[in-house]
């Protein structure tokens, strides 16, 4: 009979990939001025969904310090793909560009400095993946948007589902028939918070 390994928290946190000296230094950056990142793991699991899906036109909404951004240009850069990322903040926007740059990545990624929900309404279809990091109170209001802009298999990424803010996004992409849809809550090492829900959602 099979046996779970003893303190899973502590048994999982050894396997987080490896990572550049950028994104280690922007985890530090992220611990020191308190701004929440998806950490290595969900960094991680971004980069194989966008190189599985072989994602040429991605959109990310809520770039900070573009910790997660460098994850998706990275997918880019062997898809071919280009991602473009929208900050509210054009501090983090600015911060976030010159962390492209450092990183070898800006043929690949933009940050545009733009309120998401309204540069969603002009955003251009189709589109191959998009991550989902703003307030977590205006996932609902975004919902509609994405279901226009994915291609029909385009992946919906969603970050912080675990939140109370975001029940009212997971009860209507749980009911919608647009969406095939798994909420996933577990242990993330890295991750703000570290157990925390995931939304992985298939636009049919």
């Amino acid at each position: 009979m099979n046996t779970l390994v003893d303190h899973p928290t502590e048994y999982f946190r050894q396997w987080i990939a490896p990572r550049s000296d950028l994104l280690k230094a922007l985890e530090e950056e992220a611990r020191n001025e308190q701004i929440p990142i998806v950490g290595p793991l969900v960094g991680k699991l971004l980069y194989l969904l966008a190189r599985l899906r072989n994602a040429q036109h991605l959109l990310e909404l809520g770039t900070a310090i573009g910790y997660s951004t460098l994850y998706l240009a990275h997918a880019c850069r062997h898809t071919g793909g280009h991602l473009v990322s929208l900050e509210l903040s054009e501090t983090l926007a600015s911060r976030a560009r010159a962390n492209i740059d450092r990183e070898g990545l800006s043929a690949w990624a933009e940050v545009r400095q733009a309120n998401a929900l309204k540069a969603l309404q002009v955003m251009q279809a189709p589109l191959d993946m998009i991550f989902m990091d703003i307030e977590k109170e205006d996932y609902l209001t975004a919902l509609p948007a994405c279901a226009q802009l994915l291609t029909p298999g385009g992946l919906l990424f969603v970050d912080n589902t675990g939140f109370k803010d975001a029940h009212n996004f997971n009860q209507a992409i749980f009911q919608s028939n647009k969406w095939e849809v798994v909420n996933l809550w577990g242990f993330l090492p890295g991750h703000s918070p570290e157990h925390d829900g995931l939304c992985l959602a298939l636009r049919t």
